[in-house]
């Protein structure tokens, strides 16, 4: 299955499936619960990057966690951008948490990134071959 194209409503349909973009769930939360908090903190900025998100509704309550890690350096974004690449991903995934979701937690980032990462795969299976 190849890379999907994301929709300009922060959507990307891949099978039956619905994915919906981080920045998609942000804007449907803002909308929605404008009494909420998102807040993120970082565990760990070393070589592997940890962030932890958490959503609290007026009172202070925390109502959905998420987290996320990357590793510094592996794959193009995370050469320059690892944190922000893991507090995107810490977010998205409170978010889902919290139930702005398509039909999955995984976000349309996630997916789109996987696909593109399997078909990299399957272009290059015999030079991966070869090297191993």
């Amino acid at each position: 299955m190849s890379a999907s194209k994301v929709e300009a409503d922060g959507t990307i349909k891949i099978g039956d499936n619905v994915y919906y973009t981080v920045a998609r769930r942000i804007k449907d939360f803002r909308e929605n619960y404008g009494d909420h908090s998102i807040e993120t903190e970082i565990l760990s900025a070393a070589d592997v990057v940890q962030i932890r998100a958490v959503i609290k509704d007026a009172s202070g309550r925390i109502i959905a966690t998420g987290t996320a890690e990357e590793v510094r350096g592996a794959g193009l974004v995370n050469k320059t951008s690892a944190l922000e690449n893991a507090e995107t991903s810490a977010i998205g995934r409170c978010l889902a948490v919290f139930g702005l979701v398509g039909t999955n937690i995984a976000s349309a980032e996630e997916m789109q990134a996987a696909l593109e990462q399997q078909d990299y795969l399957k272009q290059n299976e015999d030079l991966i071959a070869h090297n191993a």
